[in-house]
């Protein structure tokens, strides 16, 4: 029996999505995306609630297997994601959380 394959621009294995260049870009997108969402979500929550949850489930999504993909190899993947992390609720909570401490 003769089958043929069809191509594709990109794959997914085990929560990685692959392109044909090997650039991650549509997963840096994706997951950037999903923290965004999941942001959104959870930053009406009390700070101690939003932390663990940022921790839990934002941090998470972003650095999920970065050693496949490593965002240091184009410092323009790497700005995307420190985008996330540092975005104007994420930083604004943390800085307040740090003034709580003190």
């Amino acid at each position: 029996m003769h089958y043929e394959l069809a191509t594709t621009d990109s794959v997914s294995d085990v929560g990685v999505r692959f392109d044909s260049k090997l650039s991650f870009m549509d997963h840096i997108n994706d997951k950037v995306n999903k923290a965004y969402g999941i942001l959104g979500i959870i930053i009406h929550l009390d700070i101690s609630s939003f932390v663990l949850l940022y921790k839990a489930m934002v941090r998470s999504h972003l650095e999920y297997t970065n050693s496949v993909w490593c965002p240091y190899k184009n410092f323009g993947n790497i700005e995307i994601i420190e985008k996330v992390k540092n975005s104007y609720y994420a930083d604004n909570i943390l800085k307040e959380i740090i003034i709580l401490k003190d």
